[in-house]
This record gives structure tokens, C-alpha cells and sequence, in this order.
């Protein structure tokens, strides 16, 4: 049985305090869903958008000589196992990011976000689901605290506010936050409005705050709560003991040039406007940051002012720098492109092996003097048919000593585990995958992130659910004897001085 329990809807702002005092989730026990999430907030994977008669017959043929996967088929290197899939339930919007604490991952979706207990890596259990539309749900935790981002205009910051259009000064979008001290039953304890919404968030955890660096973009002159300029990124301190009085302490201009101009100056390249995500590695007071038409190297020894150390930019195969991933050293960075913007099929020869791929950079020199140094690009090169929407996502760091690994989520393309230990000679050394959703349409699908998390990974599949998979290979066994208390793969960890 499904217990529920709603908000009312507030049609005015709510400030921080008002909502912590009366804000509860709407909440799902593990259970069959009772509610319908809000149909204008949800991107739907069902349908997608129809190909041509010859693109269905050449993604047909392209089964039949099993150059790729058959519909929904999974197919993966024999140095990984599939132990389990755990399908979508009361949440049927897109999966989206995890995060992980102690015996616990957190799934965020369009719809909200639900938690499973994974102690039996083979067998996860759902916890909680927890109702609260407005994407992309990222997510985030440390402690007892949950961090949830909107970038969709909502009509208040409550978990069953409805959509509505981002001209209206009333409009909500930015940071939630939830008290998971019962992982059965999350409390929605405080809110804070961000300028352009949330798109994505990255935590910097110290003992009494969390520092949170808020990523959003795409200002309009129509939006009054998303003015252009839109150069920098939201700061917001939350204190632990007192997260209703959680607030915005800066705003950092991160381009006080604009940032890069895309077209036409820069043709097929977008503008910058803000950034998309952001990592830190907090053990070296770095953070990288992925800016739509730019790469950004800065420090953050103080965290509510950020200090650029270094900015580069790709205008000849980058259309969108997505995300960044450190290794353990710190003396390179990887820049995922969402060329497509996670909505095309751009893993085929048409595109090639260099757009659409990752960059990686060595960064030279020290202190407020390092450079990022372009090597290589890496990208998946498993052929996909033209009907599966491909493109580099999230990944992390599989800590092993010596060697820079890494486990990524690459969409319909799936998930891919290689190394970058020379990042001239990147090569990939596993991989899993489904079939094609569909032959007669391009649909959105496959692993949104795939992470690295105390011996096993967890991939969140878009349409599928969440997945489980263990890597069985010489090169990434020694990794299973680091354990983690916690993981947020956008806040890196120090994974061998603990």
C-alpha cells in the first residue's frame, strides 16, 4: 500500500524560513504509484521523433548483420557482468543523476527522486520515492541533508507546484533542500531561488556549511528572474543545524568578457551564458568547470569566491562542454561535449570520431599560473544506430594507483570504462549496452550517469531504470578495496589519503 501525503500548492514566492516551516514532500513508500506527476514538467521517452523510411531501413539492416544490438538486446565485453535492473515505478519521468551514502543510492528524476537501500548490491530495495516534479531533479547528499535542482519555471517551490511560463515574475525555479536523517521518509525543509534555476548543483561540504555552486543558463530579456547578462554562477551557504536559513552569498562573474560568442563567430558552437556543471576536488582546491562554449580551471581555497586560474575554449569540434571529471593526481582534467544536446544520434561516421567526444587536458604548471594543455579526444567508437541518441555524459573516477580510469555514461551508446593514463592514447577497455529503443524513432534513452561506488557500477538508465553492474578485470580489481562513507561525483573524492 502507497501512503501519500501532499503539500498544498502556495500561489506566492516562499521565503526560506516559510518553507521550512511548512514544507513536506509528497512522499511514496515503496509501492505502486497513486499520483500523476505534472504531464508540462516531464520530458517523456515514449514516441520520440520519427526518422525517415531509409534511416528505419539502414538502423533494420544494421540489427540484422549485427553490426548493433537488436531492440532493447544487451550486449557488454566479458569483463562485465549485468547482476540487475531495479525498472522505473511510481517515478515515470527520465532518470537522471546519483548519489550515493553509506548503504544508500540516491536516484534523481524528472518526477522527483527515489532512494534504494543497495547493501545487497544484487538485490537493491526502494527505500522511498518522493514525488516533487521540476527538472532535472539533480542531485546531491552529505549528512543528513539532500540537495534537489529545479530549471523548470514552477508556480511556487512546493513539491506539488505545477508548471508555468517564466515571464511571470512568480515563476520558482532553483535549489530544494531535504532532510534525510529517515531515509523512509525525507522532509522538504528549505528553498532558495536562483537566478535562471538550477540546472545542475555541485556541493563543497565543510563541518558546519555546504557550500553549494549552482550552474544555470539560457538568460532571457522576457524572464524577470533571468536577466542576461547571466555570466557567472549562484553561491548558497546552508548551514547544517539551521537549513531553513539556507541563503545566496555570491554570485561570481566567472566571463567578464561574455564568455565565448558562438555563432556566427564561432559557427556550430554554443554561447556561453553561464555554465552547465561544475567539479571540485576539494583536496586540491580546484574546480573545473564545463560553460557551454568554455572550460574554466579555477581555485576555490575559498569557496564563496572562486578564482579563475585558466579558461580555454574548442571552437573547431566542441559544441557544448558538458561536464569535467579530475584525475586523482589533479594534473589532468576530461571535458565531456553534449553535442545534440542529448537529444541526437552523434555516435556514427557522419559525425566522426572527434565532435561529440571528450577532451582531455593536462594541466601544467603550478598555482594561480597552471594551463590546460590539450592531448586527445576519446570517444565510444561501438557502432549505434542512427535512431539511438548518443553523446558523452556522466562519469567518474575508478580509483585505482597509478592509472586514470573511468566509467561513463554515453546514453543509448551506454556505459563505457576506459583509460586515459596516457591522455594522448585514451582506449577503452569495457563496455555495456542495449539495443536500440526503437528502429522508426530517434528516442531519448540509455545510461544518464554511470559511477564507480564501493566495488560496483551504478548506471541510472534514462527509460530503463537503474542498473547494476560489476567490472571483473585485473586493471580495475584493486579499486575494490577503496570504500567511501559517501559520493557525489561532481564533489571528488581523496580516494587513497583517508
Amino acid at each position: 500500500m502507497t501512503s501519500l501525503h501532499t503539500t498544498s500548492v502556495r500561489r506566492r514566492r516562499l521565503g526560506v524560513a516559510a518553507a521550512a516551516a511548512g514544507l513536506i514532500a509528497t512522499l511514496f513508500t515503496a509501492g505502486p504509484a497513486a499520483a500523476t506527476p505534472d504531464p508540462g514538467d516531464t520530458a517523456t521517452t515514449n514516441g520520440g521523433v520519427s526518422v525517415s523510411r531509409q534511416a528505419e531501413a539502414e538502423a533494420e539492416a544494421a540489427i540484422r548483420s549485427g553490426e548493433v544490438p537488436g531492440v532493447d538486446e544487451i550486449v557488454h565485453s566479458d569483463n562485465i557482468q549485468h547482476l540487475t535492473n531495479v525498472p522505473k515505478d511510481a517515478l515515470q519521468g527520465l532518470n537522471t543523476d546519483l548519489a550515493f551514502q553509506g548503504d544508500y543510492a540516491f536516484a534523481g528524476n524528472y518526477d522527483g527522486f527515489r532512494i534504494f537501500d543497495i547493501s545487497n548490491p544484487k538485490k537493491p530495495r526502494t527505500v522511498a520515492q518522493v514525488l516533487c516534479p521540476g527538472s532535472q531533479n539533480d542531485i546531491s547528499v552529505s549528512g543528513d541533508l539532500l540537495f534537489l535542482s529545479t530549471d523548470s519555471s514552477r508556480s511556487d517551490d512546493s513539491c506539488s507546484s505545477t508548471t508555468q511560463p517564466a515571464t511571470e515574475k512568480s515563476s520558482w525555479e532553483g535549489m530544494k533542500v531535504f532532510d534525510i536523517s529517515d531515509k523512509r521518509h525525507p522532509k522538504y525543509v528549505a528553498a532558495v531561488e536562483t537566478a535562471c534555476g538550477s540546472h545542475t548543483h555541485t556541493i563543497i561540504p565543510e563541518r558546519r556549511d555546504v557550500y553549494i555552486y549552482v550552474s544555470s543558463y539560457a538568460p532571457n530579456a522576457a524572464f524577470p528572474d533571468c536577466q542576461p547578462p547571466h555570466d557567472g554562477i549562484s553561491v548558497i551557504k546552508v548551514p547544517r543545524n539551521a537549513p531553513e536559513k539556507s541563503r545566496i552569498v555570491n554570485f561570481p562573474v566567472l566571463f567578464p568578457d561574455g564568455g565565448n560568442p558562438g555563432a556566427p563567430t564561432n559557427p556550430g558552437v554554443s554561447q556561453t551564458t553561464g555554465c552547465h556543471d561544475i567539479t571540485v576536488l576539494p583536496s586540491k582546491d580546484l574546480a573545473a568547470g564545463a560553460c557551454m562554449g568554455d572550460g574554466l580551471l579555477f581555485s576555490i581555497k575559498d569557496p564563496a569566491h572562486p578564482k579563475i586560474i585558466d579558461r580555454v575554449q574548442d571552437n573547431v569540434n566542441f559544441a557544448f562542454w558538458h561536464s569535467a571529471t579530475f584525475n586523482q593526481k589533479a594534473d589532468k582534467v576530461v571535458f565531456t561535449d553534449e553535442l545534440g544536446g542529448g537529444g541526437a544520434a552523434t555516435c556514427n561516421e557522419e559525425i566522426g570520431p572527434n565532435r561529440g567526444a571528450d577532451g582531455i587536458y593536462d594541466i601544467k604548471g603550478r598555482g594561480d599560473h597552471r594551463k590546460l594543455v590539450f592531448r586527445s579526444y576519446f570517444k565510444i567508437d561501438r557502432p549505434q544506430a542512427e535512431t539511438e541518441v548518443c553523446v558523452a555524459h556522466n562519469g567518474s573516477i575508478i580509483p585505482v594507483k597509478g592509472k586514470d580510469l573511468m566509467v561513463q555514461a554515453w546514453y543509448q551508446g551506454g556505459v563505457s570504462v576506459w583509460d586515459f593514463t596516457d591522455s594522448s592514447k585514451p582506449k577503452e577497455i569495457a563496455y555495456f549496452e542495449r539495443g536500440p529503443l526503437s528502429t522508426d524513432a530517434v528516442t531519448t534513452a540509455g545510461p544518464w550517469s554511470a559511477y564507480y561506488y564501493n566495488g560496483y557500477i551504478y548506471s541510472n538508465d534514462i527509460a530503463k531504470g537503474f542498473d547494476v553492474l560489476k567490472l571483473n578485470d585485473r586493471r580495475t580489481d584493486p579499486a575494490k578495496k577503496v570504500r567511501l562513507k559517501e559520493l557525489n561525483v561532481q564533489t571528488q573524492p581523496e580516494y587513497f589519503d583517508r
